[in-house]
């Protein structure tokens, strides 16, 4: 916001002249002041594991423009992610934390939790798997899907927290999306949240506590400005650090690749409700083991403890996941156990297998999700 202060001195001439021995009056200097540059944005106070104002997102770390929607609890929300013809999904741009992980046949999916924001459509939703028991319980959600494995439907609905399992019923607020072509079923998060105060079940603020948040770096990290994770020949990501907007830009598999890497093809992902490009503040991979269930449905165990490599900053960080407890959220820890701070905003976490591999490549660092007794590209 620029301000030109201008003063010009001097009164109207009258018809008497002064007299010759007065000294001709000097002009009021002009006084200017130099533009003022842009308002700077407030750097982000540091906040977590414990210990969040009311108004602070304790899965962002940053103030909410409506703090009335922290006391709720969160959702998460199945998310596919194949065929390519479904994409872009609705809403992914609005969840503050996405989980990315492997499922079968070489195609994976989302789970997205949205807590901060609202979104209008979610979506297209999808079914069950293991992995959701542990986020469910660990963020103390409100979990909404369309079906599953009968093994993974038993294991939901005979859980402690049956009465926040929301399907495709009459009368849930899940809602079906261009009919006549592809029939997607969506959600509105707002809708989600009443439907389940409506029904009884207590849908207050959660302990959600577990996250620790520094704006400024930690030093320790090595620049790694992008990087690659690739599930299988049909699902790849690419990320790169935008250091213009502090983010890192996604970008995902437009072919499938049959040639180990030879063959990849990217294109940005986007949102569907904003017309967003998706881009997270901090991308972390996970490693945890994946144990077979039956055929090929997996229970990805997120419990314990494991290798993770957190992204944030243009910097890498090689550190160690944990989540001790089933009601605690997934947090991030130096070797000698103290939290790493995420960078405030959005996470989006890469859930590969524990025995997954890890190098440089001519393109950069490249994570190949692998897994016991599956086939896989040689080194």
């Amino acid at each position: 916001i620029s301000l030109l202060i201008s003063g010009c001195g001097g009164a109207e001439a009258t018809p008497t002249p002064a007299p010759a021995t007065e000294p001709a009056a000097t002009p009021e200097p002009v006084v200017t002041e130099a533009p003022a540059g842009p308002i700077a944005e407030p750097t982000p106070l540091p906040y977590g594991p414990t210990g969040f104002p009311a108004e602070v997102n304790p899965l962002t770390g940053l103030p909410v423009a409506d703090p009335s929607l922290l006391e709720r609890r969160p959702m998460l929300i199945k998310i596919q992610n194949l065929p390519r013809s479904s994409r872009p999904q609705w809403g992914l741009s609005r969840a503050d934390l996405v989980f990315e992980y492997y499922t079968e046949e070489g195609g994976n999916r989302f789970a997205a939790l949205f807590y901060g924001n609202d979104a209008d459509m979610v979506g297209p939703i999808r079914s069950s798997r293991p992995i959701d028991i542990y986020l469910t319980q660990g963020y103390d959600a409100i979990f909404t899907f369309i079906g599953g494995y009968q093994g993974t439907l038993d294991r939901l609905y005979s859980s402690s927290f049956t009465d926040r399992l929301v399907e495709e019923r009459s009368g849930t607020p899940i809602f079906r999306y261009d009919p006549a072509v592809m029939n997607y079923a969506l959600v509105n998060t707002a809708e989600l949240s009443a439907y389940v105060t409506e029904k009884g079940v207590e849908n207050g603020r959660q302990d959600l506590d577990g996250m620790t948040f520094q704006w400024t770096p930690p030093s320790g990290g090595q620049d790694v400005p992008d990087f690659f994770v690739r599930y299988s020949g049909a699902i790849y990501n690419h990320w790169q650090y935008d250091p213009v907007s502090g983010r890192y830009l996604r970008f995902v598999d437009n072919v499938t690749d049959e040639l180990c890497g030879l063959g990849e093809e990217y294109v940005p992902h986007t949102d569907r409700l904003t017309g967003e490009a998706l881009a997270a503040d901090n991308v972390v991979v996970l490693m945890v083991p994946y144990q077979i269930v039956v055929w090929e449905v997996w229970d990805i165990q997120l419990i314990g403890s494991g290798t993770a490599y957190a992204f944030r900053d243009g910097q890498m960080y090689e550190l160690t996941w944990q989540r001790t407890a089933t009601d605690a959220v997934i947090s991030l820890a130096y070797a000698d156990g103290t939290p790493f701070p995420f960078k405030q905003g959005t996470t989006w976490f890469e859930v590969i297998g524990a025995g997954s591999r890890v190098r440089e490549t001519d393109q950069g660092l490249r994570f190949t999700h692998l897994l016991p007794g599956v086939p896989s590209c040689p080194e």
